[in-house]
């Protein structure tokens, strides 16, 4: 099944880093298990239990990551009219100003305030333009934002 997977600029340059890396480190982790497992009983072995679950750990994230690289779409914002995928918005919630950058699903970081657009608050701005006021119902309650300003 093909999808695509948005990406920005920035989010896709550091999983495609991440995934780079993991591939340079990878042989270093076949070497490890290699030796783990020339110690002996691999029912008692630590270090070959240690080093199977690493490698292991590393190919599932591989494998991952490369599935999310073949199906990326780098997304450029192209205007500030409209909030969209790249763009930094800054809102008012009524007491403070509140910086949000609407990024793709599997670069959002919520505590650096990078929100996925299908988030409720990042769906609720998208599309949106400055002047423009959102209400969000979250469980606790509902969040209004006016949007202030849209940067690329």
């Amino acid at each position: 099944m093909q999808f695509t997977v948005l990406f920005t600029e920035a989010g896709f340059i550091k999983i495609k880093k991440e995934y780079d890396d993991l591939l340079a480190k990878r042989p270093t982790f076949v070497k490890e298990l290699s030796v783990a497992r020339d110690m002996g009983d691999r029912s008692e072995n630590a270090a070959y239990k240690a080093a199977r679950r690493r490698l292991s750990s590393t190919d599932n994230r591989l494998r991952f990551l490369k599935r999310l690289v073949e199906n990326a779409k780098v997304v450029k914002p192209a205007q500030t009219e409209y909030v969209e995928i790249g763009s930094v918005v800054k809102v008012n919630n009524g007491n403070a100003d509140i910086i949000f950058y609407i990024v793709g699903e599997y670069e959002a970081d919520p505590m650096a305030k990078k929100l996925s657009y299908k988030s409720p608050v990042g769906q609720a701005l998208l599309r949106k333009k400055v002047g423009d006021s959102v209400k969000i119902s979250v469980p606790t309650g509902t969040m209004e934002y006016k949007i202030l300003e849209i940067k690329i």
